[in-house]
């Protein structure tokens, strides 16, 4: 069964970044019409059903992959923000971060070293804080 699936999609063009996004929405959609009746809502929720299997089983990639990357162009900031968060948290367990004084930037430290005289990297200013 799964050859017969694998030969089927052979020259398709499957699941990116956007058909990702269209199937998110779909679910999202179809909780929301669980709650709300509205007509407008099934027929978006159709619409998003059959737009994104259409876009997984097309054969034109010069027009799927436009259409990612245009999806990707728009949530260019979005995506950046939140992998800049994602690894911030992250980092934040083993370091603190304080911003310069004078020039602004913000310097890594190590947590529990105590009190230490931080150098910015970016105009040398020395300050002591706790870390």
């Amino acid at each position: 069964m799964r050859e017969k699936i694998q030969r089927f999609m052979r020259g398709r063009y499957g699941v990116d970044a956007f058909g990702k996004f269209l199937t998110g929405a779909t679910f999202v959609l179809i909780a929301v019409s669980f709650f709300w009746r509205a007509t407008g809502l099934n027929v978006l929720l159709l619409f998003a059903i059959f737009y994104s299997y259409f876009r997984m089983l097309s054969r034109n990639y010069a027009k799927r992959s436009m259409e990612n990357q245009k999806y990707l162009k728009i949530t260019e900031g979005i995506r950046k923000w939140i992998q800049k968060t994602k690894r911030s948290m992250e980092q934040s367990k083993k370091y603190k971060f304080y911003s310069c004084p004078k020039c602004g930037k913000k310097v890594r430290v190590p947590k529990g070293r105590g009190k230490i005289c931080i150098t910015c990297p970016a105009c040398g200013h020395e300050f002591v804080k706790k870390s």
